[in-house]
């Protein structure tokens, strides 16, 4: 069992690669047949890295036909993130609001971890520490199927390779970002923290989006992101 997951995972991680850098060209189909006997590797393993690439977004199964891919365009990252809003920006307000002091210290042990990693150059550490931050506030409110699907969409960016660390802002810039959401959570400032925690994500995602537009050409959706703020504010 460990053989075949070692053989799928690298080949998930090599037809991740392939497509992230064009050398699978967007729109071209594949046959789980030719992807297994061009890697020297069964179907098994194959049909298993393709389902994970599918999972992420990256390929479509076409049926009696075999694989398209799809690549990673700028949308992708839009509606990854707008869903992070709809989720975060709420979770965010309820922590403030039902802070506790507990939480309040972890909180702060948490940014001080941050800052140590900032210092030290140590970005799995701080990606590690930002993500137990992140899934701390949405504990407040006690529901595992939030902290689940809010993680699942911060994996498919990193399946994606949608990363802005070293690339178009420092970790210390991040961690700038995450003071004032942490800050205002701590005080039981629920109008800050849901302000803050929505600025924190609208530039993650137009920093992310401009990555991505520098590599397929594609157009910034326009007016983002205040028309999806002007939609999900909206009375029904």
């Amino acid at each position: 069992m460990a053989e075949h997951e070692t053989i799928s995972d690298r080949l998930f991680q090599r037809l991740r690669a392939e497509i992230l850098s064009g050398e699978l060209a967007q729109g071209s189909l594949h046959s789980i047949y030719a992807l297994a006997e061009r890697f020297d590797v069964s179907r098994t393993p194959t049909r298993d890295a393709v389902l994970r690439l599918a999972d992420a977004g990256l390929i479509t199964i076409e049926r009696n036909r075999g694989v398209r891919v799809r690549g990673i365009g700028v949308d992708d990252i839009r509606r990854i993130f707008e869903l992070r809003l709809l989720l975060e920006v709420p979770a965010t307000r309820f922590a403030a609001a039902h802070q506790a002091p507990e939480r309040s210290r972890l909180l702060e042990g948490d940014l001080e971890i941050m800052l140590a990693a900032v210092r030290s150059g140590d970005t799995s550490a701080f990606v590690e520490r930002d993500i137990v931050m992140h899934e701390r506030i949405l504990d407040a409110m006690g529901n595992e199927r939030l902290v689940a699907q809010v993680r699942a969409l911060r994996e498919q960016t990193v399946v994606i390779d949608a990363s802005t660390f070293g690339r178009s802002r420092s970790l210390d810039d991040v961690h700038a970002e995450h003071l004032p959401i942490a800050r205002a959570v701590i005080d039981g400032d629920v109008a800050a923290a849901g302000a803050e925690m929505a600025r924190h994500l609208v530039q993650t995602a137009l920093l992310l989006m401009r990555q991505v537009a520098a590599r397929t050409g594609e157009l910034l959706p326009a007016n983002w992101p205040a028309d999806f703020v002007a939609a999900s504010a909206a009375s029904p």
